[in-house]
């Protein structure tokens, strides 16, 4: 699976949004949420959960805005009741958009999300019309020049049971199935490796090479859902360079 990075094409982009705090601040809330309903909200055993923590403390997310978070997760503090949804649709050029996200109003939001796909030249499509292209992996990422004996981080990786490994960019990338994302989360954790980023993400089967002037309309149509505050993720099969998402 070497050439093109999951670090980059898999993930959410950040970018303007993530410089307006507010909103930043609500989408981790929201993270965490979701994590302490599913996990529980212990850290020491529910990963997902402590990735989440890290990640808001990592931006200065302040502590009472994470525990709050954290209490409506599990029920002990009153909160919205937050569903998990996706939309799948077609980007300029008829590329493949997969857009999750975690709302207490499924028609308010897909109303939105319909609404950025008709301004950016793309449209919604049905369920299903492009989830059979992206495949459900385990998403780990490592900082390569932190730990340059790239054959050691790859043993510990296969040993822990992933399924792919592969260096790009400058970025360990490691993949499992799902059901052993936590194991191996928490095995590299033990090896004292730092993550970059660690969950479960849609990663497309191939990718899609486009050209500059189509990937700028793209990586522009994701970066206006990525705007909404019930998004939390957006895929898409193109390969997008550093150039077109500036």
């Amino acid at each position: 699976m070497a050439g093109h990075s999951h670090a980059k094409n898999v993930a959410a982009r950040k970018g303007k949004q993530d410089a307006v705090r507010g909103k930043l601040f609500s989408k981790l809330g929201v993270y965490i949420m979701v994590a302490a309903k599913s996990g529980g909200g212990d850290p020491a055993t529910n990963l997902r959960l402590r990735y989440a923590i890290d990640k808001a403390r990592s931006v200065s997310m302040p502590k009472e805005k994470i525990e709050r978070a954290v209490l409506k997760g599990t029920g002990e503090l009153e909160g919205d009741i937050l569903e998990e949804t996706t939309y799948e649709g077609y980007g300029p050029g008829g590329i493949a958009l997969m857009v999750e996200a975690l709302t207490d109003n499924r028609a308010r939001t897909g109303g939105d999300v319909r609404l950025i796909f008709d301004k950016n030249g793309g449209n919604m499509g049905l369920p299903g019309c492009v989830g059979y292209l992206f495949d459900r992996k385990g998403l780990i990422l490592i900082d390569a020049k932190k730990y340059p004996d790239e054959d050691e981080v790859m043993t510990d990786a296969m040993n822990a049971e992933a399924d792919d490994f592969q260096c790009v960019d400058g970025v360990y990338e490691i993949t499992c199935e799902p059901a052993k994302f936590n194991s191996l989360q928490d095995a590299l954790l033990k090896a004292e490796y730092e993550l970059i980023e660690a969950d479960v993400k849609a990663i497309p089967k191939a990718m899609t090479e486009v050209d500059v002037e189509l990937g700028k309309k793209l990586a522009r149509i994701i970066e206006k859902m990525e705007e909404n505050e019930d998004v939390q993720n957006v895929y898409t099969t193109a390969h997008l360079t550093d150039e077109m998402t500036v």
